[in-house]
Formats: structure tokens, C-alpha cells, sequence
């Protein structure tokens, strides 16, 4: 019987074949990884000084957000902060 590369429902014939895809690279299942890819960043925040907070707010703000952000060439967060510090440093101590 010839092997017909499109044929795979003779896995046996193919299992010397590399696949392509994402090589697997650490023994750790995806859902582990994740968990400490999380924990080293939130490692990282820390040791930077940073402090997550959660904010809502309506989706016409967020998309607003989004465009300035991106006319300035900076994150949404950085963009906070730049409002932020803006509206406090304008305003008179009381």
C-alpha cells in the first residue's frame, strides 16, 4: 500500500512525520504555565511600584480612551496616569 500524504486515517504511517506547530517547550501543562506567568507578573508590578486597580466605565469612554491612547503612541494606562497627574498638578491646593 503506497502512502498518500493527504491520507490521515493511517496515523501509524505517520507518526515518524514532524508536525508543525507550537513546539512544546516546558513539561508544564498550558493552565500551570498561565498561572505562573501571572504570578511572575504580578512579581514584576510589585517590584515596580505599581498597584492594580479595576475601574468601570462605559464602553464610549473605554473607546475614547483606546483612540487617544493610541494617537499619543502609549498604553491606556499610561494615559490614565498622564490625565491623572495633569488634573491634579492644575488644580490649587485647597
Amino acid at each position: 500500500m503506497a502512502k498518500e500524504q493527504l491520507d490521515r486515517t493511517t496515523p501509524d504511517l505517520f507518526s515518524d512525520e514532524k508536525r508543525p506547530g507550537r513546539p512544546k517547550t516546558s513539561l508544564l501543562n498550558r493552565k500551570t504555565q498561565l498561572k505562573i506567568n501571572k504570578r511572575n507578573q504580578l512579581k514584576r508590578d510589585k517590584q515596580r511600584g505599581l498597584k492594580r486597580i479595576e475601574l468601570k466605565l462605559p464602553q464610549d469612554h473605554v473607546e475614547l480612551l483606546d483612540e487617544l491612547a493610541k494617537q499619543y503612541s502609549i498604553n491606556r494606562s499610561e494615559l490614565v496616569i498622564r490625565l491623572l497627574t495633569k488634573q491634579f498638578l492644575s488644580q490649587e491646593k485647597p
